[in-house]
């Protein structure tokens, strides 16, 4: 057991020092697009099948999702009725090479070599920490296969090789994904956003001026009034004591009962 993980882990470190001391993985990466974008098309375009066997809506939509890919795949096929499968494939890998070319273009080479490497190591390191979590599984639960009457060492090689091979996929297909996805925005889009964060700025300190500002709320004046003394109009009468209205009247009697 310890055999089959030590020569997977020599593999990946191997493989990570590569990245890490070249200078350019743009080819490698450009085979990585070209293989991830191959292994998709069959799935909706079997190999060798007839165009009565293609999945073109679900094509055009996994495009658009995986590789940020706006091709309009039933269209060409509508206007060119000599495009057949392997055309068709053709047609599609130069199309997502001449996007990646764009993005190319408007960040400049050497940014974008630079950001491969990071992407890559990244996502090589995310995915062989999943890899290990599901070796230690496989391992856990691999004498069961002695019941079944299997060599668990035999099938303990056989099916690590088969996750393996999964990590590796994912590691491509995640890479692509990435890279396709990537927003590169030209000086015009960054001088934009940057106008729209310094309006949105200033608002929000005018507003908090304002409210700095702003005379005290009534909920704030009843406070203040409330908190003043009480002040009155005239002396205090005793109950017993003529009404000072002049009534004649006591002013329990008077004002002092309507109070």
């Amino acid at each position: 057991y310890d055999d089959v993980n030590n020569d997977q882990r020599s593999v990946i470190y191997a493989q990570r020092r590569e990245i890490l001391e070249a200078e350019d993985i743009a080819e490698e990466i450009k085979e990585m697009r070209e293989d991830v974008l191959d292994a998709a098309i069959s799935q909706f375009i079997p190999p060798q099948s007839m165009p009565e066997q293609w999945r073109v809506a679900e094509l055009e939509s996994y495009l658009a999702t995986e590789f940020n890919l706006d091709a309009e795949v039933q269209q060409w096929l509508d206007e060119d009725k000599s495009l057949h499968e392997e055309s068709l494939r053709e047609k599609l890998q130069q199309a997502l090479q001449e996007a990646y070319k764009e993005k190319e273009a408007l960040a400049g080479s050497d940014l974008l070599r630079k950001f491969e490497q990071q992407i890559m190591l990244q996502v090589l390191d995310a995915r062989w920490k999943e890899h290990l979590q599901s070796m230690d599984q496989l391992r856990q639960g691999i004498h069961l296969r002695g019941y079944a009457q299997k060599n668990p060492k035999q099938e303990y090689k056989r099916e690590a090789f088969g996750l393996f091979e999964h990590f590796l996929s994912n590691v491509r297909s995640d890479v692509v994904r990435i890279l396709s996805h990537v927003k590169i925005r030209t000086p015009e889009e960054v001088e934009a956003i940057e106008r729209q964060r310094r309006a949105e700025a200033d608002a929000l300190m005018q507003r908090q001026t304002a409210r700095h500002d702003s005379p005290k709320t009534s909920g704030e004046s009843t406070a203040e009034t409330a908190s003043q003394p009480f002040k009155r109009d005239f002396p205090k009468v005793g109950r017993n004591n003529p009404c000072p209205c002049g009534s004649g009247k006591k002013y329990k009697q008077c004002h002092g009962k309507l109070n």
